[in-house]
């Protein structure tokens, strides 16, 4: 039987997390890697995926294994090339975190549908490209993914808070997120039989520092949960530690809140 140090150990475990360098993606990737995970950090900007690395090995000491790739998640090629590197040289992956994003602030009014096809692009069709090719390794090893949601991806968003455009939550990227946790959960099923679990991470909210400097929205923001106020960027590590590790070894299709209690009002 293990103990709880064991259950949450990650030593000899691979993981990618796309967007690893990113607001939430950093707590992300620093989760894994204080848990003894190699960590192979990836986005479109592969120097902000190195600085991250380089501050990870500064806080955790230099044999911390975090490696930085690029992947634009919108070029197929790009992601055909990331998961064949993954494979060439760590035979594949023990974690697979789906967390990158971007994208324009939109209202219905306003989104094109340019916009309305990139954010379904960037959210939802880009997860099934990594778990499509990442799925041998995963195969191998019993692995885990975790895609990460958001509470907008299964509560709507309170039109009495958005003045103007710059804060406003486009109407894609709830579609999108809310794909992704309906695809989480198939994937639970089908993928069971390959001992992989999939699991999902709605946070909520956690505005980053730029949406910050508004305080007029942000008290709009902390009014609409419970704890009367909005998340921390670290608050989430503790779920993606159970998520990504075996103290989670019972649970997969789950769709976890993190998000104040948001979401039972």
């Amino acid at each position: 039987m293990k103990t709880l140090k064991e259950l949450y150990s990650l030593k000899g475990k691979t993981a990618l997390v796309t967007g690893g360098a990113g607001y939430l993606g950093s707590e992300i990737s620093e989760s894994l890697a204080e848990l003894g995970a190699r960590v192979i950090i990836a986005s479109r900007d592969e120097e902000k995926c190195r600085q991250k690395c380089d501050e990870l090995k500064k806080k955790f000491g230099e044999k911390t294994d975090v490696i930085p790739m690029k992947i634009n998640l919108m070029n197929k090629e790009s992601v055909e090339k990331l998961f064949k590197d993954i494979h060439d040289h760590y035979e594949g992956l023990d974690i697979l975190v789906n967390n990158a994003w971007s994208g324009n602030k939109n209202s219905f009014e306003s989104i094109s549908d340019e916009d309305w096809e990139y954010d379904i692009d960037m959210s939802l069709n880009s997860v099934f490209y990594c778990v499509k090719r990442a799925l041998p390794g995963l195969q191998s090893k019993k692995g885990v993914i975790l895609n990460i949601t958001s509470m907008y991806g299964h509560v709507a968003p309170d039109y009495r808070m958005y003045d103007g455009i710059e804060f406003t939550n486009p109407p894609s990227y709830g579609a999108a997120k809310a794909g992704v946790i309906q695809f989480t959960k198939y994937l639970a099923s089908f993928l069971s039989p390959h001992d992989i679990r999939v699991n999902c991470l709605s946070p909520g909210a956690f505005p980053h520092e730029v949406t910050q400097q508004n305080q007029d929205f942000i008290n709009k923001l902390s009014a609409k949960n419970p704890m009367n106020r909005i998340g921390k960027p670290h608050e989430i590590k503790g779920a993606v530690a159970l998520l990504c590790t075996d103290a989670s070894s019972y649970m997969t299709g789950q769709h976890i809140c993190v998000d104040g209690g948001w979401s039972i009002w």
